[in-house]
């Protein structure tokens, strides 16, 4: 059986590769590995705006409940704030069904522990060795021992949106501020959050209907938001992604502020208060050329690791870093919660905004971006793990190192959520490295695709 867990979780189309039915064993599996610690484990699930979402919480939840587990479904909600919602209410896991920036036709299940951070990877395995081989683990729970819905003690929303509040203690009033929801999870929780800061607010793409969750809007497609904040002569654009953990800014002049520039606007604003341990910045290897020069030059050193909040995560918790994250605008900020937060990412920007007193392309134009190109290379899932063995390949990849230098980097990987190969080159001249990136994508593309 091929790895049902990506990097974030098991993804798939919904009703065709992440079916009602493997939700159903997801939750029975998952329940049985948490009964081995407690009794009755209880089960937090949150969503985003898929209309799948409603399908795969019911099957998920029939599942943890064949087993004994009870379940709190706690509706729409962003991804942290199941982590975060998690130790509230003193679950014992969380449930996040979303396939995050993806199309509305694509969903996820993301598993948290009782302490807010995503599940350890050999309880994954344990998890899909049962379904592998198809274990008959619930025939003697019955009667009694079977689980319940349980409701929630305190407003879920009500919590996330006072904790997101309380971690600001700079004065935000009266900003001008437009923000674009994707029409996902955040398109409540996120006007609520800054309307009650006092801030002048619009708001953008905060009317889902079950299948235009990212469509043309959110962090990856922003330019509805540069449109809005230009016309409204707003300070800034807040642009979130269907599960709202991600941020993408927009400044005054209607330009974006991507996820390196965001970290290193907040990065600087730690160390100015004395909250920077170590000096210490946790960063991917598809971090801009740009982003480590202008984080050396606040006497601050940048930690890499590969591709994916989780393994920042683990670097951070493992060097003491309160701050880290990734190009893509998925940012931990270690202080507060225990995963990238979009809402309150943008929270900790607008504070370092009001405190640095410039505006924010001004801030932001203290990083100058290396040119880069990144290509999305489509290749069948099975054949991603022979992506380092194509000697044709390797060969090409050596030889644009070369020409390029100490000026310019190359970074090739496999996604690992999509069928997709990404070809990223940075360097000092846009038309040179657009043609190498080209010719790499094409040469994947046929050996790969």
């Amino acid at each position: 059986m091929s790895r049902l867990f990506g990097t974030d979780g098991v993804r798939g189309i919904a009703n065709q590769e992440l079916t009602a039915s493997l939700a159903h064993k997801l939750g029975k599996a998952g329940a049985h590995i948490l009964k081995k610690n407690e009794n009755r484990p209880v089960v937090l699930i949150g969503k985003d705006t898929r209309i799948s979402g409603d399908m795969l919480e019911d099957a998920l939840s029939a599942g943890i409940l064949s087993m004994g587990g009870n379940v709190i479904k706690a509706g729409v909600l962003p991804t942290p704030a199941v982590a975060y919602l998690v130790r509230q209410f003193g679950a014992d896991a969380g449930v996040v069904i979303s396939a995050s920036h993806n199309s509305f036709e694509h969903n996820g299940i993301k598993l948290f522990n009782g302490d807010g951070y995503k599940l350890d990877d050999n309880l994954e395995e344990e998890i899909e060795d049962i379904i592998a081989r198809d274990l008959d683990i619930s025939s003697h729970i019955t009667g009694d021992r079977l689980g319940r819905v349980l409701q929630p003690k305190e407003d879920a929303e009500t919590l996330y949106a006072d904790f997101l509040k309380s971690t600001v203690d700079a004065d935000l009033s009266d900003m001008s501020v437009v923000i674009d929801c994707a029409n996902g999870a955040a398109s409540r929780i996120a006007e609520k959050v800054l309307t009650d800061l006092g801030m002048r607010l619009s708001v953008i793409h905060n009317e889902p209907d079950g299948v235009n969750i990212n469509k043309n809007c959110g962090s990856t497609h922003p330019g509805d938001l540069q449109e809005a904040v230009r016309r409204e002569g707003a300070a800034l654009g807040l642009a979130f992604d269907g599960d709202a953990d991600r941020l993408i800014a927009v400044d005054e002049l209607g330009r974006i502020v991507d996820g390196d520039r965001i970290m290193y606007i907040c990065a600087k604003m730690l160390k100015d208060r004395g909250e920077l341990p170590f000096d210490l910045v946790t960063t991917t290897v598809m971090s801009n050329l740009g982003f480590h020069r202008a984080i050396e030059s606040l006497g601050l050193q940048a930690d890499i690791t590969q591709v994916g909040d989780r393994y920042v995560l683990e670097r951070m918790l493992d060097t003491g870093c309160v701050i880290g994250g990734e190009q893509s605008g998925h940012i931990i900020f270690r202080k507060h919660t225990t995963t990238g937060d979009g809402i309150l990412s943008a929270l900790q920007l607008l504070q370092a905004c009001r405190m640095d007193g410039r505006p924010l392309s001004a801030m932001a134009d203290d990083v100058v971006l290396y040119p880069q190109v990144l290509k999305n290379v489509k290749v069948r899932n099975e054949n991603k793990k022979y992506l380092d063995k194509d000697r044709e390949v390797a060969r090409a990849i050596v030889e644009a190192e070369q020409k390029l230098g100490r000026n310019g980097r190359i970074l090739i990987r496999p996604s690992g959520t999509e069928p997709l190969v990404r070809v990223m080159i940075e360097g000092e001249k846009l038309d040179e490295i657009e043609m190498m990136a080209e010719t790499l994508a094409r040469l994947i593309a046929r050996n790969l695709g």
